[in-house]
């Protein structure tokens, strides 16, 4: 069974957000990393270093499950959040 994501948050996991840096800058959910999606290739390591679980945010869904997908063939477990708005809103829920 697949965790949903505030179980994954109230575990501690770690929440990266592949936004560019302007986007991140102009909103994000409290915690979470920015590493933006043309930089997820050369980055590998510092994900694998990553506490998990390892989820993955963007504006829509879209590009996070790219870097999903990509960090997943480099046998990287990770999860895809969706938009940070949700995460926003589950970060809230646990926080209440």
């Amino acid at each position: 069974e697949i965790m949903n994501l505030v179980d994954m948050i109230a575990e501690g996991a770690t929440i990266v957000d592949v936004r560019s840096a302007d986007e991140f800058s102009w909103g994000n959910a409290p915690g979470t990393i920015n590493i933006p999606l043309h930089e997820v290739p050369h980055r590998v390591e510092e994900f694998k270093a990553m506490e998990g679980p390892l989820v993955l945010i963007c504006q829509s869904g879209n590009r996070s499950g790219q870097a999903c997908a990509f960090l997943g063939a480099q046998g990287i477990e990770c999860h895809n959040g969706g938009s940070w708005y949700d995460v926003n809103y589950a970060l809230a829920q646990k926080a209440s």
